[in-house]
């Protein structure tokens, strides 16, 4: 703009020069005027009249000041300037800047001040406010229209909704679930506490039982002792009472889906008796007053295990143990029990049961042990046969798996050698039994030809003098 601004004033001045010099040469040349005048009205390729030249000069200086003006605002100084005459100064040329740069910058945009921005950085779209504010707690003014003078003393609270059906159901279920699996009674206790079950304490108890009905009898342990921890803490007595009044109830729909639900309830009804939740009186509240068959066989049960826990029965541990917490020489004891029922009745999905119920399926090889030796130490070829059916059984439903039927029949070739002393026959018992296992299928030839034979001794002639040579086969 200031070079355009340049030109123009250039133009304006030679056209002066020209217009002085062709008046001057009217005098000497009176033929040339008519000439000198067509060339002092064409300035810059434009015809322009004598009488608007001034005001044509005019009107290009003063355009030529407002846009330096302009510019010199925008740049605060540091473009060029004019002087008083009009004439432009020269002072540090500045890039001009672009519109997009200009609608994004937060500086004034009237000229004035130092450039700073505006409301201190404190003001535009997305910002809180200048860096370091500290906002203090706001005074109520009572003048205003919108005081309330209640609102200076409220106290405001989380306030946790109390949990429906629907809603009760889907918390308190996966909590249950995996108190089986961590048996934290204190971890159940904190998050029962966190939810605002209302007049829905009293569905805990029968919904914790319902659940450890198609459980192990490991997790239905685990459900008496929650039981006995939350009760006092979390549940009432009379949340107790209702719970069981309601499961008593519910028993023909619970029947459906575990046909021994009254018999557990009443082992449930009778452990909550001995752990002094409910009182003693409460079977006795039923008597006469029971319709339903299986509320009736319920209580007979929980009243028959009561009367044996007077006997010496202790029906805290009615339930058992976890596998895990057993002792090893207690679960030894079930299995040989287990495998002389077997051999008595020959059911095989039974001892199946059996053996699941135990929940050791870390300590199967234990199994798989003592079954080989009880052939090995049997007459007949009974035990022989069932045995090696039972163990093909089991094999081929996963129930003992590849690395405990081997690690049972390698523990058997370890002992093999002491096992000798008091079954003499017992190489030779082992090499068919071995044998046949491979034949059905329950071990692989690897674990077969690890089996251990004895050597034989075998006698001379006298000529050898009486030396014995011995020979492993």
């Amino acid at each position: 703009i200031v070079f355009a601004s340049e030109q123009i004033i250039m133009y304006v001045s030679a056209a002066e020069d020209l217009s002085d010099s062709f008046a001057s040469g009217e005098e000497d040349n009176g033929g040339s005027v008519i000439a000198n005048k067509n060339i002092n009205n064409e300035i810059n390729g434009n015809w322009v009249s004598s009488s608007s030249n001034s005001i044509h000069e005019a009107r290009l200086k003063a355009k030529a000041k407002r846009r330096l003006r302009k510019n010199s605002s925008r740049d605060s100084g540091r473009g060029d300037s004019l002087s008083d005459n009009g004439d432009a100064v020269r002072g540090t040329t500045v890039a001009p800047t672009s519109p997009k740069s200009k609608l994004l910058d937060r500086k004034s945009r009237l000229g004035k001040g130092r450039g700073l921005p505006k409301k201190g950085g404190a003001g535009g779209k997305g910002v809180w406010g200048r860096s370091g504010e500290v906002y203090e707690p706001e005074q109520v003014d009572e003048k205003d229209p919108n005081y309330d003078e209640a609102q200076e003393n409220c106290v405001y609270e989380t306030v946790v909704p109390p949990l429906d059906e629907r809603d009760f159901e889907k918390t308190v279920t996966p909590i249950v679930q995996e108190y089986f699996e961590h048996a934290d009674t204190n971890e159940v206790a904190e998050l029962l506490a966190e939810l605002n079950l209302g007049p829905m304490k009293s569905e805990v108890p029968s919904l914790a039982v319902s659940l450890a009905l198609e459980a192990k009898a490991s997790q239905r342990e685990l459900t008496s002792r929650l039981l006995a921890d939350l009760c006092g803490s979390i549940l009432s007595r009379g949340d107790m009472e209702s719970s069981f009044d309601k499961l008593l109830q519910e028993l023909p729909d619970l029947v459906l889906d575990t046909p021994g639900a009254p018999q557990l309830v009443g082992q449930f009804i009778a452990r909550t008796v001995s752990d002094q939740i409910l009182s003693k009186s409460y079977i006795e509240g039923y008597k006469g007053r029971v319709d339903c068959e299986y509320a009736r066989a319920a209580l007979d049960r929980a009243a028959v295990l009561l009367k044996m826990n007077l006997g010496g029965l202790r029906i805290d541990n009615q339930w058992g143990s976890g596998g895990g917490q057993r002792p090893v020489t207690q679960l030894i004891k079930g299995m040989n029990l287990l495998l002389k029922e077997y051999i008595l009745s020959g059911d095989s999905k039974e001892a199946e049961r059996c053996l699941k119920d135990l929940e050791v399926p870390h300590f199967h090889h234990e199994f798989v042990y003592e079954a080989i030796v009880m052939v090995l130490e049997s007459k007949g070829e009974k035990t022989f046969k069932m045995v090696l059916q039972l163990l093909k059984s089991l094999s081929s439903s996963s129930v003992i798996t590849v690395d405990q039927m081997k690690r049972g029949y390698e523990r058997v070739y370890m002992d093999i050698a002491e096992i000798n002393i008091d079954v003499p026959r017992a190489y030779f018992i082992l090499e068919q039994t071995v044998d046949k296992s491979f034949s059905m299928g329950i071990i692989d030839v690897k674990l077969r030809d690890l089996c251990p034979c004895r050597g034989r001794k075998r006698f001379v002639s006298e000529g050898d003098g009486g030396v014995v040579k011995i020979e492993s086969y």
